[in-house]
Order: structure tokens, then sequence, then C-alpha cells
């Protein structure tokens, strides 16, 4: 029999674990707790063999869920397949990606639309690709903008200024240092995830063409919640001047991939260029078709009245965590964004909510939020009840009592 040796880190990675050991000391490593969702019981998953509910989806409206939408990914598997078999460029594109990315551009009023394995990897390659492309383009980046953002403009060099979280005055001296032929970028989002608030983007877009500015707009959070049909704020305010429109499916649609929508040189370029469009193995057929059901769905009147019910749910659960005395930001969206300062004591509710109450809601801390803003990112959905809202808030309110 072949004793077992005790894994020996090889001496480069020595440092590596001296850092791993330096997050767990300081309450900021992550862990990962695995769910496993259940269809016939929205909102639920199984975690350790116990039936959990998951109040921290990003998940909104339950599409993942919809039997409609499960039926065509179903439907779409036994007739093409598991995947693609190939990238975009060799036996990756099906009728599918080509009739997504032309009702996805329908959709955001643009010329072109362009799929992606997922948004991150949308941001990161439209961004750099780009950037690259026209080396002297100055970008003007929101000092909140997510970690793909932040990526997509480190990694093509271009010279970069961080304006002060959706602070105009701000951007717009920044704007005003360029002359007005130099190429410029504004890169922001619609709405912020940790927070729930909401970008100014027509006036953002005003300054842009003050000062002969392109515009990047990440929808992520927005996609599917907001708008008449789903596209977005810029359609919920009918704001037609954004360059660039960013967006995922894997939050509110309830699927997987991400996009881009915007002018068709650009796009066009990016999709001839871009490493991480061209050499990576596509999204499945069966997944595109789950996500063009979907948005039929979200277009829809099943999707205006699943907005409604997801803001009404946020609505209440804003209330009665004021009833109660729970300290939350009142975001002007769906997201209600729980504060309990603390890295440690955020994780240790996290956990006593999950072990004695079967309530799962992740702990966000530092770096996702600076230091003293721990806090949760409850979600709503529309299929919660006011009887689930209620126990939610009395278990929060109970744990952080005797914390």
């Amino acid at each position: 029999m072949t004793p077992i040796v005790a894994e020996k880190a090889p001496s480069a990675f020595v440092d590596l674990q001296d850092t791993l050991d330096r997050l767990k000391a300081d309450g900021l490593y992550r862990e990962f707790i695995p769910c496993s969702y259940l269809a016939e019981d929205r909102g639920h998953a199984l975690h350790q063999g116990r039936r959990i509910q998951v109040w921290c989806t990003n998940d909104y409206l339950g599409m993942s869920q919809h039997p409609d939408v499960m039926q065509a990914q179903i439907a779409s598997t036994l007739r093409h397949g598991t995947g693609n078999g190939g990238s975009r460029n060799i036996a990756g594109t099906s009728e599918a990606h080509v009739e997504l990315e032309r009702r996805l551009a329908d959709w955001h009023g643009m010329a072109r639309a362009l799929v992606f394995t997922s948004g991150y990897v949308a941001n990161v390659e439209t961004l750099s690709t780009l950037l690259k492309a026209v080396p002297q383009t100055v970008v003007f980046s929101d000092a909140l903008n997510h970690r793909s953002l932040i990526e997509g403009v480190r990694a093509s060099g271009n010279t970069k200024h961080i304006f002060a979280h959706n602070d105009l005055a701000d951007l717009e001296q920044a704007l005003a240092s360029y002359p007005s032929d130099r190429p410029k970028l504004i890169v922001f989002e619609s709405v912020y995830s940790m927070d729930g608030d909401i970008a100014p983007i027509a006036e953002i877009c005003d300054l842009a063409e003050r000062y002969n500015a392109l515009t990047y707009l990440d929808e992520t959070h927005a996609i599917g919640v907001n708008g008449a049909t789903g596209a977005g704020i810029c359609e919920e305010i009918g704001e037609s001047r954004v360059t660039f429109v960013q967006g995922v499916f894997g939050k509110a649609v309830g699927t997987t991939g991400g996009y881009v929508a915007g002018p068709d040189t650009a796009l066009d370029y990016v999709r001839s260029h871009a490493p991480g469009f061209i050499f990576t193995t596509t999204i499945p057929r069966s997944s595109l078709d789950a996500t063009l059901m979907s948005l039929s769905v979200l277009q829809g009147p099943e999707g205006v009245r699943l907005r409604k019910e997801l803001r009404a749910n946020a609505d209440l659960m804003r209330r009665r965590l004021r009833e109660s005395g729970i300290d939350f930001v009142s975001a002007p969206t769906h997201l209600v964004p729980v504060l309990v300062p603390g890295g440690e004591r955020v994780k240790r509710i996290s956990q006593r909510l999950l072990h004695e109450f079967g309530i799962y809601v992740q702990p966000i801390n530092f770096p996702s939020v600076a230091r003293g803003g721990e806090r949760f990112r409850v979600t709503v959905a529309p299929f919660r009840t006011p009887e689930q809202i209620d126990r939610f808030v009395q278990a929060l309110a109970l744990c952080l009592a005797d914390d």
C-alpha cells in the first residue's frame, strides 16, 4: 500500500500560502457555499442535504426556473446536443448566435451586438481591444466600477482618470483638462450593485457631447428589471445617446453569457481581434435558445408583471427592515443592501442565519466594499411571499440583537 504523503508546496508558492493565511486571519478568506437550486421550489436550494432559502442570488426574476425557459433548453439539447464543439470562428457559431445578436442590437437600438461567454469577458475583451486599437484614447472611469471594467481599462495601458462616484463635477473637470480633439471614453455603470444606486446617465451623456467623448455603459444589474421591455435604465429614461451598452444573461435573464451592443465598425473590429472572443469555446446552442425564450418572456406582458412584483417585494423588504430598526441603504432599485459593519461580524451572522434558520445570504466584505461597509446584498424575487420576507427579517433581527 502506497503511504500518503503530506502535500508540500513548491518553494515558489510559499509566499502564496502566507498570503492565504493572512486572509484567513483577517477574516477576508472567501468561503463558497455549495447550492443546488430546486426548480420545483424557486428560491430554495440543497446545501449539504438540507433545504435552504437563498436571499442573495442574482437571478432577480427567477427566470432560470421559468418553465418555458427550461423547456426551451431541454428541447434544444435533445435536438442539438450539449455543446457547440468549437470557438465562434471554428464551427461554433449557431443560428441561435446570429438571431440572439440581432435581437440584442434591436433591443438596444444599436447597429450590432456581440455575445460573449460571460459579462466579465465582454467587458474585458471589448474595452481592452478597442482601447489598444486607439492608444491615444483617455479613459474616464467611475471609482466604483466593477472589476471587469477596471481590468479592461488596465489591460489596455491607456491613460485613465478615476472620477469620484457619480460625481459630475469631478468628471467634467477631468474631461476639460484634455483638448477637444483628444479621443475620450467614459466608462460607467447604470446600477451599482453594492449600493443599488443609479448613475446620472443623461447628465453624463450631456458631458460626453460637450467634451467630444464616447460612452461605455454597463447595464448588467438593470437588464431584465428596468425599462418597459427590460432593456435597462436607458430604456426607462429614454436615453439613446450611449455609444456602447453591455449586458448579461446570468442575472435577470436566468441563463449564461454576456454581450456588448454598439456601433457596427467598432464591434466588427472586436469580433476580429479580441482574443477572449476568438479563442474560446462558445456557449452551447441549448443555452442560447433558453436565452432567446427568456427574452421573449421578459419583453412581453409577463415581464412587465415580474418587474412590478420584484419592485413591490423590494419595497416591502425595506419597510420591514425599517420597522425592525435594521440599517440598510435605501436604494431606488431592486437591490437591498443591509449594512452589517465588521468583517468577522458579517460572516458570523451569515453563518448563524444559515445554520440555525436555513437562510443563506452571502457576507460582502473588503475588497468588494470598503472596510466598515460590510453588508448583505439582499434580493427579493417576485415569487417571495410576505410571510417569507417577514421570517427573513425576524431571523436577521434576532441574530443582530444577539451578536
